[in-house]
C-alpha cells in the first residue's frame, strides 16, 4: 500500500506539470489569436471599404481606376484571405477558451480528489491507532 502513494504522487506531479505546460501554451495561443482577430478584422474592413468606395461614393482616380476588374478581383481575393484568417483566429480563440474551461474543471476535480485522499489518509491513520 505504501508503494502506491509515491506512484499516485508522481502521477499528480506529472499531471500538474502537464496542466502548467498546457496553460502556458494556451495563454500564448490566446494572445496570438487575439492579435490575429484584430489584424484580420482590420484588413477585412479596409479591403471591403476599398472595394465598395468607388460604387458607394463614386470615387475614381486618374492614376488608378478603382473599378478596374483586375484590381477589384485582387481586392476580393485579399478580402477572402483576410476573412479566412479571421475565421482561423476566431476558431483558435474558441479552442483555447474551451481548453481553459476544461483545465479549470480538471483542477477543480483534482482538488476534490486531493480532499478525498487526504480525508481517507486521516481516517485510515485514526483507525490504525
Amino acid at each position: 500500500m505504501a508503494d502506491e502513494e509515491p506512484t499516485a504522487n508522481s502521477v499528480l506531479e506529472i499531471h500538474e506539470e502537464f496542466l502548467q505546460h498546457v496553460e502556458a501554451g494556451s495563454a500564448k495561443i490566446k494572445t496570438l489569436s487575439a492579435v490575429t482577430i484584430f489584424v484580420s478584422a482590420l484588413l477585412a474592413v479596409s479591403y471591403l471599404i476599398e472595394i465598395a468606395s468607388p460604387y458607394l461614393f463614386g470615387l475614381t482616380s486618374t492614376t488608378v481606376n478603382l473599378r478596374d476588374p483586375i484590381l477589384v478581383g485582387f481586392e476580393v481575393i485579399l478580402t477572402i484571405l483576410a476573412l479566412i484568417w479571421l475565421y482561423i483566429g476566431v476558431s483558435d480563440f474558441r479552442f483555447v477558451a474551451r481548453l481553459s474551461k476544461s483545465i479549470r474543471q480538471a483542477r477543480a476535480l483534482e482538488k476534490e480528489i486531493e480532499k478525498e485522499v487526504s480525508g481517507n489518509h486521516r481516517g485510515a491513520s485514526e483507525s490504525d491507532e
